[in-house]
């Protein structure tokens, strides 16, 4: 079974964004219960933020750690500077913005990981199926079968995403 895609990778026996041995790293960790912000070496997580409260959620990744660098500056649709690695989203209970940081793993993220990770969680926003990502199980038969994807052809990409979480089931 694939172990990761993009950004996202298996660590033990959890699914984290990010990398989470880096010194003063940033992680996302998905749990069953929602997502927790995590910086290395502490203990508790700095943000706890449940499933149901996610109205819409969706990943930036830059290509390449450098990408991610604080000084560089943004640029409309690509995911470079202190954002380029990071979860944005919409949460409910009281309705505002959400994001939070990640680090960026020393190994390049391949254009079609980083195409079906965003395909992944765009359609599990559409389908109110976010809870999806914290059943590491599930999750893990989505990896194994997106991740040989290596093309940068973005309808395909969301084509095959779609198939495959039909297949297994939103």
């Amino acid at each position: 079974m694939a172990q990761l895609l993009g950004p996202l990778e298996l660590t033990g026996d959890r699914w984290v964004l990010g990398d989470p041995m880096r010194k003063d790293g940033l992680c996302v960790v998905l749990t069953t219960e929602g997502l927790e912000h995590r910086r290395h070496g502490e203990a508790a997580p700095q943000l706890t933020v449940q499933w149901s409260r996610f109205v819409e959620l969706n990943v930036r990744a830059a290509y390449r750690k450098w990408q991610a660098a604080p000084g560089l500056p943004s640029r409309p649709g690509a995911d470079m500077g202190r954002d380029g690695c990071s979860l944005r989203g919409i949460v409910r209970h009281p309705y505002d913005l959400w994001s939070v940081r990640y680090t960026h793993h020393k190994r390049r993220y391949t254009g079609g990981h980083i195409i079906m990770l965003k395909a992944l969680f765009g359609q599990l926003t559409q389908a109110k199926a976010l809870d999806r990502l914290g059943d590491s199980e599930w999750l893990g038969a989505v990896v194994a079968q997106l991740s040989a994807y290596s093309s940068w052809n973005a309808i395909k990409g969301n084509q095959l995403v779609e198939a495959t979480i039909q297949s297994l089931g939103t």
